[in-house]
This record gives structure tokens, sequence and C-alpha cells, in this order.
């Protein structure tokens, strides 16, 4: 064998090994992408003006503690048609932020870290589809309106098993566990009014 052929066989031997070598540190620093190894875990809870279920809220915050996730609850608003997508609302942002101030003060119970969203849609499920395409998250949990009830009606439940990825939990709450957003401070103030009259009238009618 002629001396230019060994050195020839020799840098291919040397060549050969260093690929070798750069694929395995490769292979061996190379982060996981397993969830575990990954971001935290996100659980997401879609809710609606005047259909805020306690006990899907609490189910949500109990999955949330066993798997050490971030809640993330999105307040769902609708734009009428005739308004643009991004048009301020106001009264709809009033009632988010109090719901979700509720959701927060529940949630340090179970020591639950809060992630809250508002998403806009024409409709319930419009404001759905866009939630997954911006948000991240591992499951849902949502709560089906209850028969004649306000919030997410069966066919908005079955489009959601349709379309959505990831896990699902459907919880259909009763009536009387629905958490509706604090009345408007002029309702407030009324209340306060009428029971300082009643108690006025009281005190004259002692006498």
């Amino acid at each position: 064998m002629t001396l230019p052929l060994i050195v020839i066989v020799v840098a291919l031997v040397i060549a050969l090994a260093v690929l070798a070598w750069v694929h395995l540190t490769d292979r061996t620093r190379r982060p996981s992408r397993s969830p575990a190894a990954g971001a935290r875990r996100r659980i997401l809870f879609p809710f609606v003006a005047y259909a805020l279920s306690q006990q899907a809220l609490d189910a949500a915050l109990r999955l949330a503690s066993a798997e050490n996730a971030t809640l993330v609850p999105v307040f769902l608003a609708r734009v009428s048609l005739h308004l643009p997508l991004d048009t301020p609302l106001p009264r709809q942002s009033a009632i988010a932020i109090g719901l979700q101030e509720a959701i927060e003060h529940r949630a340090t119970k179970f020591s639950i870290p809060v992630d809250a969203r508002i998403e806009r849609g024409r409709t319930y499920r419009h404001a759905l589809r866009l939630t997954m395409e911006h948000e991240r998250f591992d499951r849902i949990v949502i709560a089906a309106a209850p028969r004649g009830g306000a919030g997410f009606n069966p066919d908005d439940v079955a489009w959601l098993l349709a379309n959505a990825p990831g896990e699902i939990v459907v919880l259909r709450p009763d009536e009387d566990e629905r958490l509706g957003p604090p009345p408007p401070p002029r309702a407030r103030r009324t209340r306060a009014v009428r029971a300082r009259e009643r108690s006025e009238r009281a005190k004259a009618a002692a006498v």
C-alpha cells in the first residue's frame, strides 16, 4: 500500500471517529421533548359570562394541583358581526375581570398559578377555535350549559370534542352552582341605599 493511500485511509478513519463522537454528544445533550422535562403543563379553562361553574372550576383546580400545572382561565367574549373584532368591550371586560379575580382567589387555596386570558370571537365556538390557535395547553376542562342555561351548548361541546387536540374534560354543573360576576357599582349602591332606608324605617317604627 502506497504512502498516499495510507494517509487517505487514516484521514477517513479519523473523520468517521469525529462524526461518531459528535453524533453521540449531540444525542446526550439534546433536551427531551417529553412534558416532564419541558415546560409546565397547562390546563385550559374556557368560560363565559353568567356561566362560571364552581364545580367545573374546582375540578380544573384539582387536576392542576395533581399535575403541578398552570390553570389558564379564558374568558370568551362575543363580538357582534357589525363591529370590528378588536373593538373595545368595556362591559364584557368588567365582567371578565371580576370573574378572573374570583378564579385567582379560589386558586390560591390550591396554590395553583393562574395565567388568565380574554379571547374574542363572533360566537363562543369561534372564540374557542381562536383560543386553541393562540394558546399552548395539555388539557381542556369545560362546563356544558345546564338545560336552558347559559354557557356552552351541546353543539359547541360536540364541536370541541371533534376538533380540539389533547385531553378534554366536560362537566355539566347544576344551575345553582354557577358563579355570576359581581353586580355593577350602581346596583351595589342601590341595595345599600335600600338597606339604609329599611333600617331608618325600622328605627322610626320603634320610636
